[in-house]
């Protein structure tokens, strides 16, 4: 299984620390508000990783925090803590805002078919590590008191940027514009370890410390919770792509400088869903969620489909017209699905393997989910009985967490319970959709049939065939499609 990294920036042979276990982090949301899917992307890829690992014969251990305090919007400092943000828009505590929105989080998760990490911790349970962190940075140098807070030194560092090349001249105060620069710091990237003096006096949580009341920076967050849970070494570390830097960079820094050693093997980083207009964020106002997207008719798993049919690593372009292609392709398949047949023969044992190997020679290239999909489409075709596809269809849904077989079978009851009544008259679309004039023309043919009016019945056959819709007569019923 080759996994690329992005502190080596190349494709490299995945070896976990341990053989007999994986130790892999995520980071997780800020629950301030819903997560929108494009941040569900990130999380889709990462169940994806896992599932895989675990398919393949690892044990994993993931672990994923939950920022409930501490992450301003900017790394300097400057504007609204997001939690206090949020707290104030909707007029409830911090604590009452982190529940409800970590409950909706997951909620969508669900929705997606995204499994809950072993691990789940939010930031406030882990003070003490943090506290112990800092400490030990103080105590050898890496860290430094001014101004009312604690900063990391990043010139006592060798190397400090590690996911591209940037000399520290390159890059802009606070890596965002407008950001006014701190006077405390010694150096323009040194960045806050815990804050006792804020740029806003209603921080709604504090801890005692040994530096004066205060709450901790964002980026100790990861390293406290993933070395609390996973120890002083991590096989693999996953985020988004816009965590790359500042967090991820700084959360190397502070970790190794703490320890003493390399702390993480594999970086993973999932890039932006972008919309026409560019990245999908809140700030912007495009504020798509899962709800959203099943008040608008569609299955989330689609969703999670269009997600899988492009690789992480590459800009995916979100649009209605993309998501209901994946809509139909998923109703396609489900379909096709349908009409296999469980009970038809036994399990064929060289066409399981055969197929398997497609499917994880795909994967096993740095997750090329896309090929994995198409794997689906060479379980349908190839030369076997139904119940070897549906065994083997059921095995890479292990991985991919389409709910092929379980929707399938409730579309096999459905045309079941369609095909049972013979006064009943059951249209189908092949794809899934609704056409309500296509259907009054198969429904007005069905009534000249039963006329024996076969002439007419011939003639809206002809006229559906000449718009490009191919009719395919069933019991009780006729099934339709767009050629």
């Amino acid at each position: 299984m080759y996994l690329y990294n992005s502190a080596s920036h190349k494709k490299e042979l995945f070896v976990p620390n341990n053989p007999d276990i994986v130790k892999m982090y995520t980071c997780g949301p800020t629950v301030y508000h819903y997560a929108h899917i494009g941040n569900l992307r990130s999380y889709i890829m990462e169940d994806i990783l896992e599932k895989y690992l675990r398919y393949t014969g690892y044990n994993v251990k993931r672990v994923m925090n939950i920022t409930d305090v501490g992450h301003l919007t900017s790394d300097a400092d400057e504007g609204e803590d997001k939690m206090l943000k949020g707290a104030k828009r909707e007029h409830k505590s911090v604590m009452e805002i982190a529940k409800f929105y970590t409950d909706a989080f997951f909620s969508d998760a669900g929705k997606l078919n995204i499994k809950t990490p072993d691990v789940v911790e939010p930031a406030t349970n882990c003070i003490d590590e943090y506290i112990k962190i800092i400490s030990k940075l103080m105590d050898t140098g890496y860290a430094y008191f001014a101004g009312g807070n604690v900063y990391f030194d990043t010139s006592k560092l060798d190397r400090y940027y590690v996911f591209n090349d940037f000399n520290a001249e390159d890059l802009a105060e606070g890596v965002r514009e407008g950001v006014e620069a701190d006077e405390n710091k010694r150096n323009k990237n040194d960045f806050v370890l815990w804050f006792t003096k804020s740029k806003f006096e209603d921080q709604a949580l504090k801890w005692d410390s040994p530096w004066g009341v205060g709450y901790p920076g964002w980026h100790i967050e990861c390293s406290g919770i993933s070395m609390k849970h996973l120890g002083e070494d991590l096989d693999i570390h996953c985020g988004g792509i816009d965590n790359a830097f500042p967090h991820h960079t700084n959360e190397i820094a502070q970790s190794e400088a703490y320890l003493g050693h390399k702390w993480c093997n594999w970086w993973m980083h999932v890039l932006h869903l972008n919309t026409n207009s560019g990245k999908m964020s809140k700030s912007k106002g495009e504020f798509l969620t899962v709800s959203l997207l099943e008040e608008k008719g569609y299955d989330p798993l689609a969703y999670r489909l269009f997600c899988l049919q492009s690789h992480y690593r590459k800009s995916l372009v979100f649009s209605w017209e993309n998501l209901d292609n994946a809509q139909v392709t998923y109703n396609k398949l489900i379909a096709k699905i349908a009409t296999l047949k469980p009970e038809d023969g036994e399990i064929d044992q060289a066409a399981v393997e055969a197929l398997k190997a497609k499917f994880c020679t795909a994967l096993d290239n740095d997750l090329n989910t896309s090929l994995a999909v198409t794997a689906l489409y060479d379980v349908l075709k190839y030369k076997t009985n139904d119940a070897t596809k549906l065994f083997v269809l059921d095995d890479f849904d292990r991985v991919l967490s389409l709910s092929l077989l379980e929707k399938a079978a409730a579309k096999r009851e459905e045309l079941k319970k369609q095909a049972v009544s013979a006064d009943s008259f059951s249209i189908v679309s092949e794809s899934g959709e609704s056409d309500p004039e296509v259907e009054a023309k198969i429904q007005a043919r069905q009534e000249a049939k039963k006329a024996k009016n076969y002439a007419e019945a011939d003639r809206i056959r002809n006229e559906l065939k000449e718009q490009g819709i191919e009719l395919t007569d069933i019991p009780h019923g006729a099934t339709w499609k767009r050629i």
